[in-house]
């Protein structure tokens, strides 16, 4: 009796051992295996992505359970966002993509999201090549050129992001000469600030920038002045007449613009985006003074002798001018792979007298 009284004793805490035990393990709410069956996309502060399982989330780390790589642990502290995984818009093929490797631009124009190591990807259009290339999780380095090969620019950007995943910002500049075209002795440039609210698929971005370009001539012409008056012939020649001065003129030009840009893009259906673009160029043109002065020679009507020369005023000329332009660039991207896409933009420019079309169509290829 005593003994079947001591087996039943030890199996009842037996019983309450493992109990407690499971009870005890279960106790970290947040640290249970979440049968959640919805895959999630994080974007850790580096710009890598990674989608899965959350298996379980204490409050320092999240376990994700990958595809590709299995569980993988990833700190709180290195977590940029979070946000539930869109089946039919972020995964073809069994694969994940965040917009492909062309959402970092528009038309023209770029934003402040980071070309992505092994990302890199160039850019065929009407008018000429690029290729742009990550050298670093936050630069980029661009070359643009013409079919000809002249003229020839250096694209840079540098972007962060910010505490809000949906803030991001950044600079670039595009550095270039006119190559072979001019001898090399062209030159300019543009820089500009930007910043951008939006995820990859849709996004705006307001862009403050200043440009400037010189033609590198330098040629130069000395205009005589001559003292104004009536001066007689001689013997029907032309006296000697006094000078005043001289004038030298430059022939080079040059332009400077503050320019002003908003572009954005959207999905509008699973391998389409709508893409805009704008600028608006503030442009004054720089050639430098010169002067004209009228010399007029009276003869006489009998025998056409010269009789006199008469110089008239100088007169100076400003040949600075003011001209504003409205670039507008709407357009669409279809990309139906993740290597390639094409657009076309039904582009204008717009000045105060006149305007004209530029239309743009563009394919990528991501490399």
């Amino acid at each position: 009796m005593k003994t079947r009284t001591l087996f039943q004793l030890c199996f009842t805490l037996t019983l309450y051992f493992f109990g407690s035990q499971s009870v005890f393990a279960q106790a970290p709410s947040t640290a249970t295996p979440s049968t959640d069956t919805t895959k999630y996309l994080i974007v850790k502060n580096d710009g890598n992505e990674y989608v899965g399982l959350i298996l379980s989330d204490d409050g320092r780390e999240v376990l994700l359970q990958t595809q590709s790589l299995g569980k993988v642990y990833i700190p709180k502290s290195d977590i940029r966002s979070i946000r539930p995984l869109d089946l039919i818009e972020d995964v073809k093929k069994g694969e994940f993509s965040s917009a492909g490797a062309f959402s970092t631009r528009y038309q023209f124009t770029t934003n402040c999201f980071p070309i992505k190591k092994g990302e890199n990807y160039a850019m065929v259009n009407l008018y000429g090549p690029e290729v742009h290339f990550a050298v670093h999780k936050d630069f980029s380095v661009g070359v643009m050129s013409t079919w000809i090969g002249s003229p020839i620019a250096l694209a840079l950007k540098y972007t962060r992001g910010t505490a809000n995943p949906k803030l991001n910002y950044g600079v670039g500049a595009l550095i270039g000469t006119s190559g072979y075209l001019n001898s090399g002795r062209g030159f300019g440039g543009l820089y500009w600030g930007m910043v951008t609210y939006g995820d990859r698929r849709s996004n705006v971005t307001l862009s403050l920038g200043y440009g400037h370009f010189n033609d590198g001539n330098d040629w130069t012409d000395i205009q005589t002045i001559y003292q104004e008056g009536v001066y007689q012939a001689i013997n029907g020649m032309v006296p000697e007449l006094p000078i005043a001065g001289t004038n030298t003129y430059n022939y080079g030009f040059n332009a400077q613009a503050p320019i002003i840009g908003l572009a954005g893009q959207t999905k509008v259906g699973k391998k389409a985006s709508f893409i805009y673009d704008c600028m608006y160029i503030m442009g004054r043109t720089k050639n430098n003074s010169y002067g004209y002065q009228d010399i007029d020679y009276i003869y006489d009507q009998n025998n056409w002798m010269l009789q006199q020369v008469v110089v008239g005023p100088w007169q100076s000329y400003n040949n600075n001018t003011n001209q504003n332009l409205l670039i507008v660039m709407p357009g669409m991207r279809f990309q139906r792979t993740e290597a390639k896409a094409f657009q076309i933009s039904l582009a204008g420019v717009i000045t105060e007298d006149f305007s004209f079309p530029l239309p743009m169509a563009s394919w990528f290829y991501k490399f």
